[in-house]
């Protein structure tokens, strides 16, 4: 809590800049809703999916890009930053893991915008289909879980690039736009796409997985696909961390 808090003070020092970050963010939730709304205008429904199906894997894409833009993004450039600069060496130094410190020093609070727009777009949807049960729900949330934890594990593995290449920035944006493509229902794409975003960009974990789950329509297979996959690129991510450090060498040195 307290590297949170530290963060979010970093983060807040320029009010004016924090407070229009905050409110450009809301066009994001539009940004989201609106392009689902041209497309439905014109069809009831879109390899098999309903408009407020669909809307409810766009909430789950800004609840991804929350997470996201407002943690997972602002400490990969920080740490790409301290591996060229040689900033690193000070990380290391410290008691706590550094991958830990590495995911949590910097915050981008105006995020929170994503969140809460996903929360109130899935809110909606929600309203407007059957209600999940229980033992649904938990499902969505576990493979919520677990797809956040396998595009962790993926931006920890892009981060530990920067240990050999100077500069890495043009990765991230690449991956930042593959992204995106979450925010439409996984099944409308078909072959190798379908499997690039589910085992390789894992986005569609994060958002088509919990939303079949919570519309009844996951398979077990595909659960237990969407965990593996989660597990694995976490074990995957922390071995190529524990590589990159032995291979760094300071820059400052």
């Amino acid at each position: 809590m307290a590297l949170v808090r530290v963060a979010l003070m970093t983060a807040m020092q320029y009010r004016a800049s924090f407070l229009l970050e905050f409110f450009v963010g809301a066009g994001t939730t539009a940004g989201v809703a609106l392009p689902l709304m041209f497309v439905y205008e014109h069809t009831a429904s879109v390899a098999g999916w309903s408009f407020h199906e669909a809307l409810l894997v766009g909430a789950f894409f800004l609840v991804l890009q929350a997470l996201v833009g407002g943690l997972v993004e602002p400490n990969l450039g920080a740490l790409v930053e301290g591996v060229r600069s040689g900033q690193l060496d000070y990380l290391l130094l410290k008691p706590p893991d550094a991958q830990f410190v590495a995911s949590f020093q910097r915050v981008a609070p105006a995020r929170l915008w994503d969140l809460l727009g996903g929360l109130l777009v899935g809110a909606y949807a929600l309203e407007h289909l059957p209600t999940p049960s229980v033992s649904d729900a938990l499902t969505a949330a576990g493979l919520l879980f677990a797809g956040l934890t396998a595009v962790y594990g993926l931006w920890i593995l892009v981060i530990c690039t920067s240990f050999w290449f100077v500069r890495v920035d043009n990765l991230r944006y690449l991956l930042g736009a593959v992204v995106d493509a979450g925010r439409w229902p996984v099944t409308i794409y078909t072959g190798w796409v379908r499997v690039f975003l589910t085992m390789f960009v894992p986005v569609a974990l994060v958002t088509s997985y919990p939303a079949l789950a919570l519309l009844g329509r996951l398979e077990p297979m595909l659960a237990l696909q969407a965990v593996a996959v989660g597990l694995g690129m976490l074990v995957v991510s922390r071995v190529a961390w524990v590589q990159a450090l032995r291979h760094y060498t300071s820059a400052s040195s």
